[in-house]
């Protein structure tokens, strides 16, 4: 049986990929630091693995892949989805707010790279890396969040540059805004309406279509795939700058 690990893998998009790649035959281990909704989550799930661990410090995400291969035998894909968001000015944004940011977007992701890549070279595994379309465009407010996401996505490319000759493949996802409890406790209806204007296909996405890419990158359909990095985003990051107004005007005779 396939193994995945998921890190944050409890809500959102990590628990909608856990579910995905549960559909499909494989077990998981979902890796969470929150042990209460770790627990909630795994409880009624078969062939999953709750493993509490905050993958920012080194010992901890070094230590979350030995249960995995005793438990399952083998570590077929690694999905590095935990992050954390912050958005603050620029200016006033506080050093120790940064490294919490980098501490886990990016540190994390190396980490718990680093952590798996003698089981996945057993395997000729895939990694998955969870960044955001922030991490492709700039926007105001996200200093942090966007830097550690943009790092994320050079971070695959760099991944999958040296460890190609293992057999494992490294991509990235890059999600846009996405209906998730935390988009709906602070995206006001202004927001949420600018977002709908600027999004080609004019609705936020949902979890499950976000685990659906990163479910095909870790399975041998993409077997040919390395170093990208995907968009799903509903055409977002495509438009640009001031493209609403100009699809809202009527074609030419």
């Amino acid at each position: 049986m396939k193994t995945a690990i998921v890190t944050g893998g409890c809500r959102g998009i990590g628990l909608a990929a856990t579910r995905i790649f549960l559909e499909q035959g494989w077990a998981v281990a979902v890796v969470d630091r929150d042990r209460d909704e770790l627990h909630r989550a795994c409880a009624p799930l078969e062939n999953v693995l709750p493993i509490q661990a905050d993958i920012s410090d080194p010992q901890a995400a070094q230590g979350m892949v030995r249960p995995v291969a005793e438990r399952f035998g083998r570590v077929d894909a690694l999905v590095n989805n935990a992050g954390v968001a912050l958005f603050s000015p620029a200016g006033q944004t506080g050093f120790e707010q940064w490294r919490e940011v980098m501490a886990t977007n990016l540190d994390g992701v190396f980490l718990c790279t680093q952590a798996a890549v003698p089981e996945l070279a057993r395997t000729r595994g895939a990694i998955v890396n969870i960044a955001s379309i922030s991490g492709l465009r700039a926007s105001t407010l996200r200093v942090a969040y966007g830097t550690s996401k943009a790092a994320v996505i050079h971070l695959t490319k760099q991944f999958a540059a040296e460890l190609g000759e293992q057999g494992i493949r490294v991509n990235c996802v890059a999600p846009g805004p996405v209906k998730t409890k935390l988009a709906a406790a602070v995206h006001a209806p202004e927001i949420i309406a600018a977002y709908y204007d600027a999004i080609p296909l004019n609705r936020y996405g949902e979890a499950h279509e976000i685990a659906e890419a990163i479910v095909f990158l870790c399975s041998d359909k993409a077997s040919f795939i390395t170093g990208q990095t995907l968009a799903v985003d509903g055409g977002f990051d495509a438009t640009g700058v001031g493209l609403p107004a100009l699809r809202r005007q009527d074609p030419p005779d």
